[in-house]
């Protein structure tokens, strides 16, 4: 359970109180409703290469790292389809220099043509390494389009091609901050050995007075239903041929979510799993195979992944992979089977928990999606599903229509 207090500053910031006295830290997590889901289709990877940018220095401080090392603080940042998150670990005694900082880039950035164009090339360069240059770095820039047409699922939060980042310009830079870089438009969760009351004033001195902006409307194109299978080869330096099917699911706190999860797991979360156990160890077709979800707020993806033995066909490996997926379809698990899934789940839940950086992003993703107390509901919801809601998902979402497959040929 997340204890949290809520207000709302006058600007529109949603603001979420953590304390946990039993702490000598605080954290202080801000989540901005902005991913790359929100991109431009021509100008895809600026939600990343935006949170590069806001390393580079703001209005008032030239060096965001240097104050808050010589308080002994920590920081970091990530982007995803759906949300860019930046969050600080610090000594509580220090708190105000978070707040200080966050501040201080909310209200705006440097906008140096140097930071621009040395993070411009920081972006490129992790393009190619990543993505580019690395065995199967390329998978979800073929996968991705594969299986979405419409949403901008389509392309990866790297960006679609390098040439979108090369040809950035500080407009659209300028542009893409003071559209979505807006305290209307941010959750910020501050967690560990703080009060309340501490909290709300330190919240009146820095964030309230920056001015709120006009939230864009998200309204994006939703994925139509998939009626045929897709299929899809390519052929790459790699060490061993490779196997990718994804699956059109639920968004993450919608209806249906949870039992997806868990199909999931009982798949190819870990080495119980039945494509591990049939496929890998019974029948040595894989030297590796797990099954995970995207776990996005619009409706994603389940995934299974697998790399060959070698001597292993991919049409030997696929139909092998389909064999599985009918048994689940076609016969009810046990209630055992189901029981360890979830008590997998819920023991990664609590794990996760035990740290408070985990807890406050956790709160903050959750407020974002709509509703803080999703974030302690999800417990109860796991363990509500029954082998038959395991069974009528399989038979819904394992469907060869609502299948994309990608064969990856070692040349």
């Amino acid at each position: 359970m997340i204890r949290f207090e809520h207000f709302v500053l006058d600007n529109g910031l949603q603001v979420y109180v953590h304390e946990d006295p039993t702490s000598p830290m605080a954290t202080v997590n801000i989540l901005y409703n902005v991913g790359s889901r929100d991109e431009d289709a021509e100008k895809t990877g600026f939600a990343h290469l935006f949170e590069h940018l806001m390393f580079g220095g703001s209005r008032n401080v030239p060096v965001y790292d240097e104050p808050l090392q010589k308080v002994g603080g920590e920081n970091n940042a990530f982007t995803s389809p759906d949300i860019t998150n930046y969050y600080i670990t610090l000594p509580s005694a220090n708190l105000e220099t978070a707040f200080w900082l966050e501040s201080d880039r909310m209200l705006g950035l440097s906008f140096d043509p140097t930071v621009l164009d040395v993070q411009q090339k920081v972006v490129i360069e992790e393009f190619k390494q990543r993505y580019l240059n690395q065995p199967y770095g390329d998978v979800w820039l073929k996968l991705r389009p594969l299986a979405y047409k419409v949403h901008p699922y389509q392309w990866a939060t790297i960006g679609k091609d390098i040439s979108h980042i090369e040809n950035a310009t500080l407009d659209d830079v300028k542009h893409f901050f003071y559209t979505h870089y807006l305290p209307n438009n941010a959750n910020l969760v501050v967690g560990g050995n703080v009060t309340v009351e501490q909290v709300k004033q330190l919240c009146k001195k820095w964030f309230e007075p920056i001015p709120a902006g006009k939230v864009p409307v998200r309204n994006l194109p939703q994925e139509p239903v998939q009626t045929e299978a897709r299929f899809l080869e390519t052929t790459a330096e790699v060490p061993l041929n490779a196997l990718y099917k994804v699956y059109h699911m639920p968004g993450r706190f919608s209806e249906g979510y949870f039992s997806a999860d868990l199909l999931s797991d009982v798949l190819g979360r870990g080495k119980s799993s039945r494509l591990y156990q049939k496929l890998l160890k019974e029948q040595a077709l894989f030297t590796g195979i797990s099954a995970h979800t995207s776990g996005s707020l619009d409706p994603g993806l389940l995934v299974i992944s697998g790399s060959l033995n070698q001597g292993v066909s991919l049409e030997e490996a696929d139909a092998a992979i389909e064999s599985v997926l009918n048994e689940v379809i076609s016969q009810t698990m046990s209630e055992d089977e189901l029981a360890k899934v979830k008590n997998q789940a819920e023991a990664s839940l609590v794990f996760s928990e035990v740290e408070l950086l985990n807890r406050a992003m956790n709160l903050a993703y959750a407020a974002n999606a709509g509703n803080a107390d999703w974030v302690n509901q999800e417990t109860e919801r796991i363990q509500a599903i029954t082998p038959d809601d395991i069974q009528r998902t399989a038979s819904q979402l394992l469907r060869k229509e609502n299948r994309s497959t990608l064969f990856y040929r070692a040349a």
